[in-house]
């Protein structure tokens, strides 16, 4: 359970499993339920496209009281990418948190920074972690640059 009280929904776990032993998805989608007790997958995906990912963190949104705004969410995404010099291929599995410092209403912003540490800690695996507050930091090749850099 996380500081908030949000716990994490086996589903979380056994998803990202599949993503990390079978290689059955290419990202996962993490939000919190709409009653903000529970993680919960919004989306586990096969499509190797970047920008189709991006897209949906970019337009998720979140309600709270009646209103309506941007909508932080983690996610997973198994990055792979090639070493300079032909020095190969490697694989990074991501952990994202996603923020927007703009247009999030607070109480789902709050509610997601005190819940990260609880999902995070059930992803047993992760290779790196970004957190993305703005549309720049969620761009592939700012990621690929912070992931990059131990040449793992």
């Amino acid at each position: 359970m996380s500081k908030s009280g949000v716990t994490v929904t086996p589903e979380c776990t056994a998803t990202f499993n599949e993503l990390k032993l079978r290689k059955s998805f290419k990202y996962i989608i993490y939000k919190l339920s709409d009653d903000y007790t529970e993680i919960v997958v919004e989306e586990a995906s096969t499509d190797p496209e970047w920008e189709n990912f991006q897209s949906k963190i970019l337009n998720a949104k979140a309600s709270y009281k009646g209103k309506e705004g941007k909508g932080p969410r983690f996610a997973v995404y198994d990055f792979q990418y090639e070493l300079d010099g032909g020095e190969g291929t490697r694989n990074k599995i991501v952990f994202i948190s996603w923020s927007p410092d703009e247009g999030t209403l607070v109480f789902p912003r709050m509610t997601y920074a005190s819940s990260k540490e609880a999902l995070k800690n059930a992803l047993n695996g992760l290779g790196a972690e970004v957190q993305a507050n703005n549309e720049d930091e969620i761009e592939y090749s700012t990621i690929l640059k912070d992931i990059s850099k131990g040449k793992r």
